[in-house]
């Protein structure tokens, strides 16, 4: 064990040590078992009482004060601080002694000194509390994960002025249960408060209590669009650019799905790409789909006609069968029990770039697994043997001059929702292929196109026009979104209108994401909150 004990000047360690805090003198300096501590006094003759301000040099007593101040030279550092308590001469003074503060190196009754307490409270903002407490470890501090959430909690918010352009979106706190609102200044892109829920009222009184805003950019949640009206009522609302286009393409979607049979009928060419096996259950041909989850769709699918028949409406039918509001609404939108099941997307192959060129090899005559897999790597074709095997034995038990499988409602929904720059040479070929398969498709892809021309050029105007021609097409799907629009029409023109989104706003719910999971799911509301306004 060495033991260093040092007399020094006061000044040296007022700039080594406590950075210019020149209250306190320095009297000794010791360092024993990686620990460095500082035995120092305050430097003033007296004080003023914190009542009655009245200057004090009588001493009542004195009392130590031991403060954690940041490791120096990798090792702990300790200051024990003697503090005087003094009288209070005041004769109408209620406060009899008084103790002096150092209000420049430690808050009253702390541990800590202050810079130290903000070095704890970076690490607890940047990590939380089990990493930053592993983190603080590493570096000498020796901080808890509660001491660092303490610190957190106790930053205060930070001061903002009312965005004029307000963004407004949700996110979940549970997902499919406890959702929360997130508010962002949408020109410089910062969160400005967070919401406990995401209902009309707590937006309206936030709205209330911080007049000022001109513009509310959201989606088309009509908790949002109340709260909106009820708390800035001359304040324009926006409609997110892409939450419409994610609702067109539902609505594409559920067109497709209704005109499967269409895409069972051989082409003209009789080709059509993008083939997909069907799944488990899944409809091929005119066949019905059979196994236990068809027996469990066709029963579902009967329970919830049944008790439509009865008169319950289809929120009561969910509350008592205790299934999704979404679940009870696809079995009862659907006419028969066939048409609930869905289309998965293909999942991606390596191999599916290669599969025309083996498919070509094959046909020339090259059936030798172990040659065409040679050829593709000798490509640098990322693929392996086994991968070409099972492709080869695929086109072994094909026959030759076979239909080719219909494309999957998916695919066609993509062909037709996907911008055409996007799409493959493959993928142009299928589109062009739907309308000699189905007209009506013909008509859902005019009416896309069409939309995708006022979203992208800004032709808010054009909007009646488009519902009218959606409306006279009957078109399932399609009809009921651009009905739907006539809701929130205002906001709806005013988005396809204006250069407003809510490009920030989901940037700001992907941070709060980030934050979650440093957080493990452990945090309450008011931490959640803290963290996302102060990082």
């Amino acid at each position: 064990m060495m033991v260093l004990v040092m007399q020094t000047d006061a000044s040296f360690w007022d700039s080594l040590v406590f950075d210019g805090i020149d209250e306190v003198d320095v009297e000794a300096v010791t360092a024993a078992f990686g620990t460095v501590e500082v035995v120092a006094r305050g430097r003033v003759a007296g004080a003023e009482c914190p009542d009655c301000g009245r200057f004090s040099g009588r001493v009542h007593d004195r009392y130590q004060r031991r403060l954690k101040d940041l490791p120096l030279a990798q090792q702990g550092f300790v200051i024990r601080l003697v503090v005087r308590r003094f009288i209070c001469g005041a004769a109408d003074c209620t406060r009899r002694t008084f103790a002096e503060s150092f209000s420049r190196l430690a808050a009253p009754y702390a541990r800590f000194t202050t810079r130290l307490n903000h070095a704890l409270e970076q690490v607890g903002l940047a990590l939380a509390g089990r990493a930053g407490a592993r983190l603080a470890t590493q570096l000498g501090f020796g901080a808890g994960r509660m001491t660092l959430l303490r610190r957190v909690m106790a930053l205060p918010d930070p001061l903002f002025s009312t965005p004029r352009v307000l963004g407004v979106d949700d996110f979940a706190i549970r997902r499919g249960q406890t959702y929360s609102t997130v508010l962002t200044s949408v020109e410089d892109h910062r969160v400005v408060d967070v919401l406990q829920t995401r209902e009309a009222g707590p937006l309206a009184t936030w709205l209330i209590r911080h007049p000022g805003v001109e513009i509310i950019c959201r989606d088309r949640a009509g908790a949002y669009a109340e709260g909106a009206r009820r708390g800035a009522p001359n304040a324009l609302q926006v409609t997110d650019r892409f939450h419409l286009w994610q609702g067109l393409g539902r609505a594409v979607e559920t067109c497709v799905a209704a005109h499967r049979d269409c895409l069972r009928k051989s082409s003209p060419s009789g080709t059509l790409p993008g083939e997909s096996r069907p799944g488990p259950g899944r409809l091929q041909d005119d066949s019905a789909p059979v196994g236990r989850r068809a027996d469990r769709k066709k029963a579902a699918h009967a329970l919830v006609h049944e008790l439509l028949a009865q008169g319950h409406s289809r929120r009561a039918i969910a509350r008592h069968l205790g299934w999704g509001l979404n679940t009870v609404l696809r079995y009862a939108n659907a006419p028969r029990w066939q048409d609930t099941f869905r289309e998965n997307p293909p999942r991606p192959s390596r191999l599916a770039p290669y599969k025309p060129y083996l498919e070509r090899r094959f046909a020339e005559g090259c059936t030798s697994v172990t040659h065409l897999h040679s050829e593709l790597i000798a490509a640098n074709a990322p693929v392996s043997y086994q991968m070409v095997r099972a492709h080869i034995a695929t086109l072994r038990r094909t026959p030759a001059g076979a239909a080719p499988r219909p494309p999957s409602v998916r695919q066609v929904t993509g062909w037709l929702t996907r911008h055409p720059a996007t799409l493959t040479d493959e993928d142009r070929v299928g589109l062009k292929e739907v309308p000699a398969r189905c007209p009506e498709l013909d008509k859902a892809a005019g009416h896309v196109r069409d939309f995708g021309e006022i979203l992208t050029d800004r032709l808010g105007s054009t909007l009646p026009t488009w519902i009218d021609a959606v409306d006279a097409s009957q078109l399932p799907g399609l009809t009921g979104f651009a009905l739907h629009l006539h809701r929130d029409f205002d906001a709806v023109t005013a988005g396809l209108t204006l250069d407003w989104n809510s490009g920030s706003i989901e940037g700001a719910v992907n941070r709060i994401k980030k934050i979650k999971r440093q957080l493990y799911g452990r945090a309450g509301f008011e931490l959640l909150r803290k963290m996302i306004l102060l990082q």
